[in-house]
Order: structure tokens, then C-alpha cells, then sequence
């Protein structure tokens, strides 16, 4: 099987201002995020086979923007693989210019234990702009049919409050990768898919519930080829609870 760890640091744009984090002193803060859900997609892929997942992470931010921290949630790749956790060490420099514009710039690590060859690096850049973001991830390292080779993943979305304390976030994003990496049952071979999420939140005393439909337009047979199962790929709701602190 050949898994496409990859993650989305959508809680950094809380960072380094979010009234969630804990105060240090004047100008260094913690931010814990704890996360239950009922799969772990990531670009529209199950990393758990459509199985729940526990998450948590641990950021340090600082008054001028820099930050730093690491996260992790169990996984299942299937195929006898030995790991069964991704942990994410990442940091960066968050720019608020205004509160409705902000720009994100920053460095991630993925690693998993017992399967090193699933460890890649990013370098990322997100602009907010109003609600809608536009952002790309870029890897010179990540795991290829036969070796390492080169990604893009780029998306963008739009958030917005609703009313009852609740939310709506939409993101529609690119995977791209420099050679061919999903196969049709004909055998030709796709350097690139599409994903798309809509998620409708709600917070109930300080804790995030979410409901996502998540979706990509790979085919079953595109699926099985590259992450070794049909149903990883494919239409699915996404139930989790949320907390920060």
C-alpha cells in the first residue's frame, strides 16, 4: 500500500491572538487543541480507514507572530504497516495585518513511527482575505511509487458565522503531483485529483462540534491503486468534537 499522509493546520489562524490560548506572560502563549472525530480525513483521504480517531496539539505562539508545536493522531494504513500514529512537528510566522487579513507562512515535519518511508516536509503559505483563504503546500520529499518525488496541494475556501453560535466553512482544493500517481482500471495514470469539503459547525459551552460531507473525484479503481482500499477515497460524513484551551 502506498498511504498520502498529509494534514491541514486549519486551527493556526487562531493563532498567535485566539482568546482560547493560555497566557505565559506578555508575550508567549499556549494553545492546546484536542480533537475527537469519527474518521481522520486529510485532503479527502482516510488515514484511519474510515475508523474514528483521537488527535491533540500543542502550540507555542508568540505576540510577534512566530510559532511552534507538534501534533498527533492514531492512524491505520492497512497491509500489515507497522505505524499507527502520525506526529507533525511544524513552525511558522502568522501576520495579522487587519482582522479580516491575515498571512500565514511556515514549515511542517510528518513523521511516523515504525514506517519512515511515509515521512515527508512541507513549506506552506495561507492568505486570509475576508473569510476566504487561498493557500498552497508544497513537498520536494513526498512519497512516490517507487521513490521520493515532488507535490503541490492548493485550496481555497471561505468561512463564515451562522447564526446559534454556529458556523459554515467550505474548501475546495488541488492535489498535484510531479508523476503519475493514481491508476485507472484501463491503466492510465493521473498526476493530480480534486477534493472538496462543506462543514457545518456549532459551539455548545466552549466545545466545537463539526459535521462535514467530504468528497474527491477519484474512482474507486483510482482509490484502490494508490492507498491499497476502494472505500478511503469516496463520499463520506465526518462527525467530531473540538475543544481549545
Amino acid at each position: 500500500m502506498k498511504a498520502l499522509p498529509l494534514f491541514a493546520l486549519s486551527f493556526l489562524s487562531l493563532l498567535p491572538l485566539s482568546s482560547h490560548a493560555i497566557p505565559l506572560n506578555d508575550d508567549f502563549a499556549v494553545l492546546v487543541d484536542l480533537t475527537v472525530a469519527s474518521d481522520y480525513r486529510t485532503r479527502g483521504i482516510s488515514q484511519t480507514q474510515n475508523d474514528p480517531a483521537v488527535q491533540a496539539g500543542l502550540t507555542l505562539a508568540h505576540s510577534s507572530g512566530l510559532y511552534m508545536g507538534a501534533w498527533s493522531s492514531n492512524v491505520d494504513f492497512g497491509a500489515g504497516l507497522k505505524t499507527r500514529q502520525e506526529v507533525d512537528y511544524y513552525a511558522g510566522w502568522l501576520w495579522q495585518a487587519t482582522e479580516e487579513v491575515s498571512l500565514d507562512l511556515g514549515y511542517l515535519k510528518y513523521a511516523y513511527p515504525g514506517e519512515s518511508q511515509f515521512n515527508q516536509s512541507e513549506v506552506y503559505g495561507i492568505l486570509g482575505v475576508y473569510g476566504v483563504k487561498f493557500a498552497a503546500y508544497y513537498s520536494s520529499d513526498a512519497p512516490g511509487i517507487d521513490s521520493q518525488q515532488s507535490s503541490l496541494y492548493s485550496y481555497v475556501s471561505y468561512e463564515t458565522e451562522l447564526p446559534f453560535d454556529s458556523g459554515l466553512k467550505l474548501r475546495y482544493g488541488h492535489m498535484d503531483f510531479k508523476d503519475p500517481h493514481v491508476y485507472s482500471s484501463s491503466g492510465h495514470g493521473e498526476a493530480s485529483y480534486r477534493e472538496w469539503e462543506v462543514k457545518v459547525t456549532h459551539n455548545l459551552a466552549g466545545v466545537l462540534l463539526g459535521l462535514s460531507y467530504i468528497d474527491t473525484d477519484l474512482s474507486q479503481t483510482q482509490c484502490l491503486s494508490n492507498w491499497g482500499f476502494k472505500d478511503v477515497c469516496t463520499a463520506t460524513v465526518v462527525a467530531s468534537v473540538s475543544k481549545s484551551f
